[in-house]
């Protein structure tokens, strides 16, 4: 392959190749970075231009298994459905880019990343947006503005900007950046919690007794405080405009010609917007504090008709435009000029929250969070480690599994919308991910698997931060160890350039007509995960830390509420799996287990429980479908390693003793020596005379003479003494 450029950027170099291949498409890029490649594509559809001010842009990120040298996994091989990853990747590169685009851009665009190459380093979700941006640059379309994306991490306390995975993995940060090279476009953070491995002998009802496996506890938040997270922002968005400018330097000379095309910006009929104005400005105040989405819908729907009845020659596709321009004057207006809200509240003003909690009683937990309009009823479900969801992305070195779980779904009555229920939608995933990000710094799921389903009834502003505080709420409703209180909140802004106004707790009028969409979790102390969009085109980090500092406030708020919520939980006593935990002596665990796993399972199956010991400290987990049979099983257990342990002989072949008949088999019994260990004496060896049945010579319980004849390995082999 001829490659055109080369870009040293820090920690890596970017080498790109322009009309090399996919000659046909509107613009391409083929990237290579490391032994990773990857291909962009941009092509557009000329025949047809969709109105209404809407970017039709589609954005797919594709992997191929080939691509590290694996073959699919399960029945089908070939790559089908996207993973999870693929479409994160893909709304990350969506969001980034489509600010790009002229107003008035109608034209279906399809944006194609393709990964054909990879090696375990690479940042995918980097090179991803540097591979579509170039393609997206040097095409045909009028678009000279370069997006590129820095990551950031924290190891050890030192902040790595564009890290490798491996540098990555052992971050107590994980922060991605993209913008131009003048503004910042998008944030995605999350706090990653510090981890302990412990590995355990893990005894399952439907596990092989003697198989050992690592169970991980999750103990450490890590959550970022305002000011040091500004301070990471300045680092590492210095960076992201120098790479910018660098990129727009090394791919100019393989522009193509622009192509003309037609933008048609929407345009509004002034005459009406000024009736409106004029006549009608107390009407759209009106519908304004109709506050859920479909009752002001119905308003202003109301509103248009009765316009229409006296003037039936007007379009009224354009008195619908009018309409809405002259209610987002009036939401911005009364925010930045009368420092009001439209449904009356401070800017800083959290709305009413209403918490219930195992509001299902069949369920193992559930929260009701409710904040103002928006309502969401968070589910959760406990299992064990084999309930875990397998999962292997392409720079995995094998299956790794998923314990922590937060799955987000959206209905369209929780807005008034009759539309059927269809599979997961990428805005569904992104949310339940943002969610998930948010919460799992701060679970200890000691070995267990955790899956939070969010189901969203009402929504008029940030129900992937209802879903947050619910979905602690919900963590808590289980009596499942958290190291902190989390809570979510989504922030706005409103500006005219020369004033601001930074929102708390925004409500959908205000994403819809605001500036700013920025979603904050965390804890009192500091920021455990945020996502944020800017519709303006940058924003400085003097606002943002203010916005940041507003955000703390309002999550302290909800924090307070959510901790009194959580004195009055009613545990679901007869359907929570129960956990206990408590410290043994090691030198007990094989009369726990029993010969051959005898012991255990008996325990495991009389108390219906799953038990989990420790090999090292003697630290055993008890976890079953009721806290009456934990207790037993512990209580159990305790009376086991209560009985002193006699001190252990060291038997020589030649020895005699008096032994215990514990176990008759068909060929032989089992001997139980003075200190507690078992020897075996063959059936040919019980008697002098022939014997056909063991049973006819002893029985279990019988005191027998016998003599140590040799060992085989760990084996001792009796006779009759």
């Amino acid at each position: 392959m001829k490659y055109d450029v080369k870009v040293d950027l820090k920690n890596r170099s970017e080498e790109y190749s322009f009309g090399e291949v996919a000659k046909q498409a509107n613009g391409s890029a083929w990237v290579k970075s490391g032994n990773t490649v990857i291909l962009a594509t941009v092509v557009i559809d000329e025949t047809e231009i969709v109105k209404d001010d809407f970017l039709p842009l589609t954005v797919q990120y594709i992997e191929k298994t080939y691509a590290a040298g694996k073959i699919p996994g399960g029945f089908f091989k070939r790559e089908t459905k996207p993973s999870d990853f693929e479409t994160l990747t893909s709304r990350i590169v969506d969001r980034s880019l489509r600010p790009l685009f002229p107003k008035g851009f109608g034209y279906p665009t399809q944006i194609t990343i393709m990964t054909f190459s990879v090696d375990k380093e690479s940042d995918l979700q980097v090179l991803a947006l540097s591979a579509a941006s170039a393609a997206l640059f040097v095409s045909n379309i009028d678009i000279n503005t370069s997006v590129s994306a820095v990551r950031a991490a924290k190891v050890d306390g030192e902040l790595i900007l564009n890290p490798t995975l491996s540098q990555l993995n052992n971050s107590t940060l994980d922060l991605y950046l993209s913008g131009t090279k003048d503004d910042l476009l998008m944030i995605e953070m999350r706090s990653m919690g510090g981890e302990k491995v412990d590995s355990s002998l893990v005894i399952d009802p439907l596990m092989d007794p003697t198989v050992s496996a690592p169970i991980i506890t999750m103990h450490v938040s890590n959550a970022v405080n305002e000011d040091e997270l500004i301070t990471i922002f300045e680092k590492t968005q210095q960076l992201l405009f120098e790479n910018n400018a660098k990129y727009e330097e090394a791919f100019g000379a393989f522009k193509k010609e622009t192509m003309e095309m037609e933008c048609k910006a929407h345009v509004i009929n002034e005459e009406m917007v000024n009736y409106v104005r004029e006549h009608h400005f107390l009407d759209i105040k009106s519908a304004m504090n109709q506050m859920a989405k479909s009752e002001r819908s119905t308003a202003l729907r109301q509103l248009r008709k009765k316009i229409m009845l006296n003037k039936e020659h007007w379009d009224e596709v354009e008195l619908k435009d009018a309409i809405e321009k002259v209610k987002r004057e009036q939401v911005r207006a009364q925010i930045l000029n009368e420092r009001v809200r439209a449904d009356g509240r401070a800017l800083n003003e959290i709305r009413p929250i209403s918490i219930s909690t195992n509001v299902l009683p069949s369920a193992h937990s559930s929260c009701l969070f409710t904040r103002g309009q928006t309502q969401a009823l968070v589910v959760l479900t406990m299992g064990g480690p084999k309930d875990a969801q397998m999962f292997e992305n392409l720079t995995d070195e094998g299956t790794q599994n998923e314990n922590f779980m937060v799955h987000y779904n959206f209905p369209g009555f929780s807005v008034g919308e009759a539309s059927p229920i269809m599979g997961t939608k990428r805005r569904e995933l992104g949310h339940g991910n943002l969610a998930k990000r948010a919460l799992e710094p701060i679970v200890n799921l000691n070995g267990q698997t955790v899956r939070l389903v969010s189901e969203i009834l009402e929504s008029n502003g940030s129900s992937s931060m209802a879903t947050v505080c619910g979905g602690y709420m919900a963590l808590r409703a289980a009596d499942i160890d958290t190291s902190d209180v989390v809570a979510g909140i989504a922030m706005g802004m409103v500006s005219d350039g020369d004033k601001y106004a930074i929102l708390s707790d925004i409500m959908g009028l205000e994403d819809h007509d605001g500036d700013l969409d920025f979603k904050v979790t965390g804890s009192k102390d500091g920021i455990t995960a945020m996502q944020m969009d800017i519709k303006l085109g940058g924003i400085s980090l003097n606002v943002l830390k203010e916005a940041l500092y507003q955000a703390k406030e309002g999550r302290a708020h909800i924090i307070d509420i959510m901790v009194e919520a959580e004195k009055k939980i009613k545990f679901n006593d007869g359907v929570l799996p129960s956990t206990d935990f408590f410290h043994i002596n090691p030198s007990f665990i094989g009369d726990i287990i029993g010969q051959a796993g005898k012991t255990i399972r008996e325990i495991i199956e009389k108390f219906e429980v799953a038990i989990d010991i420790d090999k090292k400290d003697g630290k055993v987990k008890v976890t079953g479908k009721s806290k009456s049979g934990v207790k037993a099983a512990r209580e159990h257990i305790e009376k086991i390693v209560s009985v002193p342990k006699v001190a252990k002989i060291e038997y020589k072949v030649g020895d005699k003793y008096k032994g215990i008949v514990k176990k008759i088999v068909d060929f032989g019994a089992f001997i139980e020596l003075p200190d507690g260990t078992d020897g075996l004496i063959h059936i040919s060896k019980i008697s002098d005379q022939r014997v056909d049945k063991v049973s006819d010579v002893v029985k279990e319980g019988d005191e027998i003479d016998v003599e140590i004849l040799e060992f085989k390995g760990n084996k001792i082999s009796l006779g009759r003494a």
